[in-house]
């Protein structure tokens, strides 16, 4: 395509992505706007998704003390969070019918949720949104945002949001619409976990050096609407065990009962397992027909499906947060607390954090330069502490295996109440993990019953994905010959296992020799390929915008 002359607008600060640490970061920029008598500093949000919420997915349990600072009155404002956890329940699924409850009193205190709330995330991104919108925040969802715009000097100074219209030639349809450049005094990402443009900027600026490489899970997670006989709104249960024991994975499943007899249920595995036959969807079927889970969704009916990759490495693989003309926040840097299992509250600090640390800056006369106060007050706060307290769990895990590193995670919580005075690091990426296809064991996956376990197939189409017809693919292989030459031959080319979302496939083609194809058209957006392709060969971009999964209630 020929260049292209775009339309500019200029704002004090865009935001991108519209999760809860970007809608965070805007609602407390317009907030301390307003209270210092700057009522026309612009902020704009700029969100992937067709609309706000449309992206997200998470368990959830929520702790609600970033919030609380956040939106005090929130209960006032009639925010979607109405289900208190009354209580909690941790298992271990011994084999394939039989478990065990664990007793609260060996239970890590991480794992406690006095106090929290079962919450659908994406309901209270939509209602941040609408936060945001009455402090005349400027809200582009459907936009994403595709490339990084640099000064001469090297400094960020904004964005610009993708083509509409392109064919996967890189032809402009008739319906071409060109995108518009976002200029802004600071620019603050976030885009969540392994967002694209933030792998750029920490790589561009060297964020994570000194620091252990990040590290990964994969949510795979369905709604269900269940037998009220069944449903015990309020509780919460966790477990780990079977299936994953079989193949020697770290991870673990939970199932909240939220209102109108839904419940969330889901897998979180972790991206370093080892068995390249290993497939994360599969895992989730099979675990369903566990009795105790199979017992609570028999005669139910299944609603929704999605999955999201993860950022659980913790303090240790948190990249430098600030760079000059913008700052990384929520999972764009990994801000998720691995020993709770939480990170809604902990990207909305973060957020918040940053809003505070740009506004001074502007406030000061100050624009494209690095705002290292961000990282100060980071390291002033709860949110630090709380990071700082659980940063030896996913080492611990990764290192000394599900038991010991839950026996070392109950000591450190319990004796040292997180002060441990030693820190414990893994510094190998979770794609080097995987083992050679001919040592590795094959799991026996069930076949789906379309009842209570389904195919990919069927799943992608209730997560309402869907992208624009003859758009250019954003899966981008960096070496085309790859997949078959080396990842074939090596590893039984595992793309076609860890993807959720049945996006790529292995076929024989006319003249009987393997082919690797990629339906990009399934994508819903996780970023595990991204992640754990073993010849880091795949990178993912964002396509057009709007396109990708349509979360309801999830």
């Amino acid at each position: 395509m020929q260049e292209i002359q775009r339309e500019q607008m200029e704002f004090d600060v865009v935001v991108v992505g519209g999760g809860p640490s970007g809608l965070a970061a805007a609602i407390r920029l317009r907030q301390l706007a307003i209270e210092k008598g700057n009522p026309d500093f612009s902020v704009c949000v700029v969100e992937k998704g067709s609309e706000f919420g449309a992206h997200i997915l998470s368990g959830a349990v929520m702790e609600p003390r970033a919030l609380n600072e956040l939106i005090p009155d929130w209960q006032q404002k009639n925010a979607p969070v109405n289900v208190a956890v009354k209580q909690d329940r941790v298992y271990m699924l011994k084999n394939a019918t039989k478990f065990r409850q664990f007793p609260d009193n060996i239970v890590p205190k991480t794992m406690h949720n006095e106090g929290n709330y079962i919450i659908s995330l994406g309901n209270l991104v939509r209602w941040l949104a609408n936060q945001a919108e009455e402090l005349e925040v400027m809200m582009f969802p459907g936009f994403a945002a595709a490339d990084i715009l640099y000064n001469d000097d090297g400094s960020v100074k904004g964005i610009v949001t993708g083509d509409m219209g392109v064919n996967a030639k890189q032809e402009a349809k008739p319906s071409f619409e060109p995108g518009y450049e976002l200029l802004a005094k600071y620019t603050i990402f976030a885009e969540g976990c392994r967002g694209h443009l933030g792998k750029r900027l920490i790589s561009r600026f060297n964020l994570a050096e000194g620091k252990d490489p990040q590290h990964y899970g994969i949510g795979l997670k369905e709604l269900w609407e269940i037998d009220p006989a069944k449903h015990e709104q309020g509780v919460v249960l966790h477990g780990t065990g079977w299936p994953l024991s079989e193949t020697g994975t770290m991870g673990g499943w939970w199932l909240y009962f939220d209102e109108n007899n839904q419940v969330s249920f889901g897998l979180a595995l972790d991206l370093s397992y080892e068995n390249p036959y290993l497939s994360p969807f599969d895992e989730l079927q099979r675990l369903k027909t566990h009795p105790l889970i199979a017992n609570i969704l028999t005669g139910g009916k299944r609603l929704s499906y999605g999955a999201r990759a993860l950022a659980k490495g913790g303090l240790n693989s948190l990249p430098k947060l600030s760079f000059a003309g913008g700052v990384l926040v929520g999972d764009d840097a990994g801000f998720l607390n691995p020993a709770k299992l939480k990170g809604t509250h902990t990207s909305i600090k973060s957020g918040m954090l940053a809003a505070e640390a740009v506004y001074e800056a502007i406030l000061a006369g100050r624009q494209h330069d690095e705002i290292t106060d961000y990282e100060e007050k980071f390291k002033n706060s709860w949110l630090f502490e709380e990071a700082h307290a659980a940063r030896n769990h996913a080492p611990a895990m990764h290192r000394m295996g599900v038991f010991g590193g839950g026996a070392f995670g109950f000591i450190e919580h319990h004796v040292f109440k997180g002060k441990t005075p030693f820190t414990i690091h893994d510094n190998i990426p979770d794609h080097a993990m995987l083992e050679r296809a001919d040592h590795a064991f094959k799991p026996d996956y069930p076949k789906p019953d379309g009842k209570l376990t389904f195919d990919k197939l069927s799943s992608v189409f209730i997560s309402n994905t869907n992208h624009t017809e003859d758009q250019p693919c954003h899966l981008h292989l960096t070496n085309p010959d790859v997949p078959i030459k080396r990842n074939l031959k090596i590893f039984a080319e595992p793309a076609q296992r860890y993807c959720p979302a049945g996006v790529y496939e292995v076929v024989v083609d006319e003249n009987d020799k393997p082919k690797f194809v990629i339906n990009a058209q399934n994508c819903v957006h996780c970023k595990t390929c991204d992640i754990k392709d073993p010849a880091q060969n795949i990178t993912w971009v964002a396509p057009e915008g709007g396109g990708g999964p349509n979360y309801p209630n999830m």
